[in-house]
């Protein structure tokens, strides 16, 4: 049976462990390389059946997950309210991409779903907690919300519907939820690969289960035909999340959450580039506006 961990006696501070560290070069390329993990999943969510490839590749990262629950040690006590949580919020994360993918462009949905979570904590920061924004704060602020404008009224398929951009915004609430919530836990896991096990485990769970609920007869016959596509993309998101949390155990949260949202450049470029999707110079530029007001606005958090 596996051990269990014992709790840290406090929660490292940014004074303390991960404190005034920035990316080593090896996890700085780990980290890139979970960026570019993450769009491509969501590409293969993006390209068919949204639904059934969620929880597919929410089945099979489960599936990468549940061996290492025999290697790893068990997250200490005082992480599990953060991970049960995470795996509730994971949800919400999950019905909302679903919801933007049905009725939206990866190239839109993404880049204002990435791009919003940072914008949306600092703008509850400013009005619930006080806090205020360094001059490059506010200019990454005006940068995002610029972008997210032109994604969300640049024309396109989805001219005059407000719903891709609601479901956009609503996924961009969860990331901010489960990023905050993953960034405390892994920290008081003890190991975070145990965390970063059971976390897995659980979120998949109750997608799949909805999956075979909503779908009843075409379910596995989905499963038959998008199942190469789910194993990859079910890697690639355990790899690629994974990866996230294990920095965020070690270095301050904000450099880390920076640096993976250059995933939504790559997203805009598979979208109108691969998915043949509209708009494409306007989109990749937005997004790559979104990146660079997302790094700005982190780094002058961290600085």
């Amino acid at each position: 049976m596996p051990r269990r961990a014992r709790a840290p006696d406090r929660l490292p501070s940014r004074g303390h462990d991960t404190g005034g560290r920035t990316l080593e070069p090896l996890t700085l390329l780990l980290v890139l390389l979970a960026a570019v993990l993450h769009a491509s999943w969501n590409a293969l969510v993006k390209h068919g059946d949204a639904l059934m490839r969620m929880a597919l590749v929410n089945a099979m990262a489960s599936l990468c997950a549940l061996p290492l629950l025999l290697a790893v040690a068990v997250p200490a006590r005082a992480s599990w309210p953060y991970l049960l949580a995470s795996v509730i919020v994971h949800q919400g994360y999950y019905a909302f991409l679903v919801l933007g993918y049905q009725v939206g462009d990866l190239s839109q949905i993404y880049p204002i779903a990435r791009g919003s979570a940072p914008l949306l904590v600092a703008v509850g920061a400013f009005t619930f907690a006080g806090e205020t924004l360094s001059v490059p704060g506010m200019v990454a602020v005006l940068l995002i919300c610029a972008a997210i404008l032109s994604l969300a009224f640049g024309g396109g398929p989805q001219r005059g519907s407000g719903a891709p951009v609601l479901f956009a915004l609503a996924t961009g609430i969860t990331i901010a939820g489960y990023t905050l919530l993953d960034g405390l836990g892994g920290r008081l896991a003890g190991d975070v690969r145990g965390y970063i096990a059971w976390l897995f485990v659980l979120e998949g769970i109750p997608l799949t289960l909805f999956a075979l609920v909503r779908r009843r007869q075409r379910f596995w016959p989905a499963v038959r035909s998008d199942l190469l596509t789910g194993a990859l993309g079910g890697a690639f998101a355990f790899t690629a999340y994974g990866v996230v949390i294990w920095a965020m155990s070690l270095t301050p949260m904000t450099y880390v959450s920076a640096l993976r949202e250059t995933s939504v450049i790559l997203a805009a470029l598979i979208g109108t580039r691969l998915l043949r999707e509209p708009l494409g110079a306007r989109r990749i530029g937005a997004a790559t506006v979104v990146t660079l007001g997302v790094v700005l606005l982190q780094v002058s958090h961290g600085g």
